[in-house]
């Protein structure tokens, strides 16, 4: 079993961080193999939608996303963890995603035989208000990029009103929940996917 944590905060040591700390915890309990991405220190340029992929199913542009595309389609779990900036996904985590279109047209476009069927994605988000729609965006937009790498949007663990760094420690049953969650799907648990009503969060 593999699983991938994809760290998409600019912010060390931050609460999305130790989220996604506990769900690997758990998961490396659980006996999975566990690798932890930190996109903050990758050089990943957004997509220059140039359609190239289109054509090949491979993106031209020359960086550090050339070794996240492997990563992303071996995994059996993939979680995607982010702070919520403006109602959506942090600056580093959307280039990553807006990378898979690359992903997206080997499975749409070029009909290529592609993993899937029983691999799982998380989303792992944490925000500074306590608004009702404070993940909307983060959530329609995990939602398609779970699709375009072919993995059902099996979980999610949303947690308000985190601001300062390390926040989330004063939630220690929120944590727990994380690591329960990585533990259990490394030990092969199928979840229900989710259907997602966005505004209903």
């Amino acid at each position: 079993m593999k699983i991938l944590g994809i760290w998409g905060s600019p912010r060390k040591g931050g609460n999305s961080e130790l989220l996604l700390d506990a769900f690997l915890q758990g998961a490396a309990q659980g006996g999975a193999q566990v690798e932890k991405v930190a996109l903050r220190e990758l050089k990943i340029s957004p997509c220059l939608e140039i359609y190239h992929c289109f054509k090949d199913g491979t993106c031209p542009i020359k960086d550090d996303m050339r070794g996240l595309y492997d990563k992303l389609l071996s995994a059996q779990v993939v979680a995607l963890a982010s702070p919520v900036f403006f109602y959506g996904l942090s600056a580093q985590a959307k280039a990553m995603i807006d990378r898979t279109q690359a992903l997206w047209s080997r499975r749409y476009v070029l009909k290529q035989d592609f993993p899937g069927g029983n691999r799982q994605g998380v989303l792992l988000c944490t925000g500074a208000t306590k608004g009702r729609l404070v993940f909307v965006g983060c959530r329609l937009t995990a939602k398609y990029f779970f699709d375009a790498i072919n993995v059902s949007y099996a979980a999610e663990i949303l947690v308000r009103g985190v601001d300062a760094k390390g926040a989330i420690l004063t939630k220690p049953e929120t944590l727990t929940a994380a690591t329960d969650l990585g533990r259990r799907l490394a030990q092969g648990e199928v979840l229900t996917p989710i259907k997602m009503d966005p505004l209903a969060v």
